[in-house]
């Protein structure tokens, strides 16, 4: 009986010295470098959009946070490089509806699973998208550029550098029945650049590397692809006001972990990003560069992704398209 008493008492000294670090380790996070994984190339909004984020965050803990490009397969390859890793806090994601809610639906066999294998730890808002043409495509107007289409059929094509210009470009062309061959690239940079050489003649683009070109007269905005027109061209109308009654398709961004990261990490990091959010200096000069300013806490943010995972499906199917 003695014997089981210490044998017991032996067992408690030793998980609590096993739970200790680990306790202290989520009390003082962070305590080394933190990875921000971006699914996209340098230069696009969400990798604009994290670079700000990671200079506030190393300023409030006093530790690097690191970005870190990982673009490829529409954002495949960044988020399985996160949902395999240690759930500690120390590789983050900064991602959108690219990878959380449309992957499925248009590349195949992706390795894991949008809603089980990652953390939803805050949202921080949308970001506005657009109908874009080289200068020199006879088209001043998304109607014009319908007709122009429908006169020339197969000899458009359109640009797109994530899921959101994939899903918008290939409803558009289905339900103003038009044919125009879509060019997927790896980044928006990357299609925004081959519309301005002249190589593209079309591209679905999001504001916050769309807006900077047609200032300098590189691109000629059309239209934008949600329920409002961007504040910054308000003489733009929305695709819903002059081709598709109801049209609304917009991108969301939101930060991420590996499944399983522990409570006290993902409050720490939902505060920061709150009062990140909530400077007013910071939110005008994010809402200028092309982005809609919207915080949600964690638990709000699962409720939201896993509500807008069946809204993207359901934007695949209609607009016909099957992974590949």
């Amino acid at each position: 009986m003695r014997f089981m008493r210490l044998l017991s008492a032996s067992l408690g000294v030793a998980l609590a010295l096993a739970a200790a670090p680990i306790g202290a380790a989520q009390a003082n996070y962070p305590d080394r470098p933190v990875k921000i994984v971006v699914p996209f190339g340098p230069g696009s909004a969400t990798d604009g959009f994290a670079r700000s984020l990671a200079a506030y965050l190393q300023a409030q803990f006093g530790q690097p946070f690191v970005v870190e490009n990982k673009p490829g397969a529409q954002g495949v390859v960044a988020a399985s490089f996160v949902a395999k890793a240690e759930p500690d806090g120390y590789t983050l994601f900064m991602t959108t509806n690219t990878t959380q809610s449309a992957a499925q639906g248009i590349i195949k066999n992706v390795p894991y699973d949008p809603l089980k294998d990652f953390t939803s730890i805050a949202r921080l808002g949308g970001i506005y998208s657009f109908v874009v043409v080289n200068p020199n495509v006879p088209a001043k107007t998304l109607p014009e550029l319908i007709a122009y289409a429908k006169a020339n059929p197969g000899k458009l094509s359109y640009a797109t550098g994530n899921s959101t210009g994939v899903i918008v470009g290939a409803t558009l062309t289905r339900m103003a029945a038009i044919d125009m061959l879509p060019v997927r690239y790896n980044t928006t940079v990357q299609g925004l650049n081959d519309v301005m050489g002249g190589h593209i003649p079309v591209m679905i683009t999001d504001a916050v590397t769309g807006l900077p070109q047609v200032a300098a007269g590189k691109v000629r905005p059309l239209a934008a692809t949600g329920a409002t027109r961007l504040k910054q061209l308000p003489d733009m109308p929305t695709i819903s006001e002059v081709a598709v009654p109801g049209f609304d398709l917009d991108a969301w961004l939101g930060l991420f972990g590996p499944a399983g990261m522990p409570k006290p990490v993902v409050a720490a990091l939902e505060a920061k990003v709150k009062s990140f959010l909530a400077d007013q200096e910071t939110a005008t000069r994010l809402e200028q560069m092309g982005f809609a300013v919207v915080f949600s806490p964690s638990d709000e943010f699962d409720r939201f992704v896993k509500a807008e995972y069946p809204k993207w499906m359901q934007a695949v199917k209609e607009a016909g398209l099957t992974p590949q």
